[in-house]
């Protein structure tokens, strides 16, 4: 029975990810600041996918269709920006990548006795929204499971609602946490799902239980989520239809764009067929409806807000879309850099140390409508973006092997820890 799940696995992992074929992958490394706000421009004159943004000495990782390739190198040669090819065919490391994930499933299957949790492996959103449902009915005094919504298709929003005294105690601060508005980015949904578990299966800082409520809702996008396992690995916006004439042959938005945060105006697209389109106007989209209504219930008493993303290893704050400063710039920049102290000390030296800033400063390019930046212009006075750990040089695929995930979660767990308690201090003051 193993072997044949097994080949089965496999099966459906090379009958995916034909778009793909002759794609490559590079990474890019700018040594300055110069070269990197240069190479802004010649990413959008080739239609470059940017899937790990590069900073100022440490590369990121870029996918290149066939047809800009030689005019996307050259035009690095011509500003002396070092790259080097990550993946010959994307096709075939998404093959890869696949064959990964497949057998850890298998290996799974056999140790677990045929459960699947969604913190030890890339899941399914059936497997993600079996495990909410399992804990909200396992821990009935602490936890509620809540679906405010569909989405643009038609599928269940989850979130879980996670307190000790059921949301109705005002003077405790609320702690609010989503992942994966971008569909692609599959290591986000295992650090949330990962941090339900510490709260609940796993409570080793009953404070955190018994000191913040929390909202815990892994999947912002389950339509876009669902559509990088069936048909695109690499889709990033929302499936919507109905914001364009032609979004019936181009869907979706990009959810991080479409916040009521100088939406429209920088790091975004007016096109439907772009990743970075924001929308027909602020919050098209029920997916950042669903995260903006929680937002304003509970932002009487929000200390703290993080959304989830991949990957890079930073921890990014307000303002994004031209990177001046808030007036809680201290706070944001300290309790940052407490998060990421706190994970650099427990991860694995393969993984680069986290990077803190003003988005903007680090980047060099600015984006608005994103929910970071919402959250803190309406009152969450700590409210960060986490691009969280990937790729490495030297490793072959797209997602970081499956058998760093537990790493990722518990690293992250331990920011996770600092982050919430600094914010309570604070709240409290």
């Amino acid at each position: 029975m193993r072997f044949l799940v097994v080949v089965l696995l496999f099966a459906l992992a090379y009958a995916k990810h034909e778009k793909y074929e002759g794609w490559k992958s590079y990474y890019v490394g700018p040594a300055s600041a110069e070269q990197l706000k240069n190479l802004g421009p010649i990413l959008d004159q080739y239609s470059v996918d940017v899937l790990s943004h590069p900073i100022v000495q440490r590369e990121g990782v870029v996918l290149v269709a066939p047809k800009h390739q030689a005019g996307f190198t050259k035009a690095l040669e011509d500003l002396a920006i070092d790259y080097k090819v990550h993946a010959e065919n994307v096709k075939a490391a998404l093959d890869y990548d696949d064959t990964l994930i497949a057998a850890k499933k298998a290996r799974d299957f056999t140790r677990n006795s045929g459960r699947n949790v969604p913190y030890d492996n890339y899941q399914t959103l059936d497997t993600i929204y079996a495990y909410l449902i399992d804990v909200a009915a396992r821990f009935p005094n602490t936890v509620t499971l809540v679906n405010p919504a569909n989405s643009f298709e038609g599928r269940p929003i989850y979130y879980l609602k996670i307190s000790t005294t059921n949301f109705q105690d005002e003077r405790k601060p609320v702690i609010f946490i989503d992942g994966c508005i971008h569909a692609r980015e599959w290591i986000s949904p295992p650090s949330v799902t990962w941090m339900i578990h510490k709260l609940t299966e796993d409570v080793t800082e009953p404070d955190l239980l018994e000191n913040f409520d929390w909202i815990i809702l892994p999947v912002v996008n389950p339509d876009g989520y669902a559509f990088t396992f069936s048909s695109d690995r690499f889709w990033r916006k929302t499936r919507s239809t109905d914001n364009h004439s032609l979004s019936g042959s181009c869907p979706g938005v990009d959810g991080n764009r479409n916040y009521d945060f100088f939406w429209g105006t920088v790091g975004t697209s007016n096109s439907p067929c772009e990743d970075t389109y924001g929308g027909s106007r602020a919050f098209s989209e029920v997916e950042t409806r669903v995260v903006r209504d929680l937002l304003h219930e509970y932002l009487h008493r929000m200390a703290l807000y993080l959304t989830m993303h991949s990957y890079g290893s930073m921890i990014l704050y307000a303002w994004g879309h031209d990177g001046s400063l808030s007036h809680n710039a201290f706070a944001l920049h300290t309790v940052g850099v407490n998060m990421a102290t706190a994970i650099d000390a427990a991860k694995l030296p393969r993984f680069s140390n986290y990077t803190v800033g003003n988005s903007v400063l680090v980047l060099f390019y600015g984006a608005s409508g994103a929910s970071d930046d919402y959250a803190h212009l309406i009152g969450v006075p700590l409210s960060y973006t986490y691009e969280l750990p990937g790729l490495q040089g030297g490793l072959q695929g797209f997602h970081l092997d499956p058998i760093y995930i537990e790493q990722v979660c518990r690293e992250t767990w331990e920011g996770i820890i600092v982050g919430a308690r600094r914010a309570g201090e604070l709240f409290r003051r």
